[in-house]
């Protein structure tokens, strides 16, 4: 499992599971306190899976927190702020699914 990092924060598990023309599919590990920090998409959607673990995707501009458990899933649209973090819990584990696309990464902090 290759690891990747995200701004300051560490991605402890990442598989490619899946890479097309116009889509990737890969499974995602974080380990307890890891985020991923916020972020947007100019041009993709992006869709969280829950495989084990509570996933917590918290997106700015709608405002909302939405705690994902194993089988449970959401989207985030293009140009929305969000961030993933794990919670609190040892790890948590999901499927993430984009497009090919532009990642803007806003400032840590903010």
């Amino acid at each position: 499992m290759e690891k990747r990092t995200c701004g300051t924060r560490l991605v402890t598990g990442w598989e490619t599971v899946m890479e097309g023309a116009d889509m990737q599919a890969s499974v995602v590990t974080l380990a307890e306190g890891k985020t991923v920090p916020w972020h947007y998409h100019s041009e993709i959607t992006e869709c969280f899976f829950c495989v084990d673990g509570t996933l917590v995707v918290e997106t700015r501009a709608p405002r909302a927190v939405k705690e994902l458990n194993a089988g449970e899933w959401c989207s985030v649209p293009p140009k929305t702020a969000h961030r993933v973090l794990e919670k609190h819990e040892g790890h948590c584990r999901y499927l993430l699914l984009q497009g090919v696309g532009v990642y803007d990464f806003l400032p840590v902090g903010n």
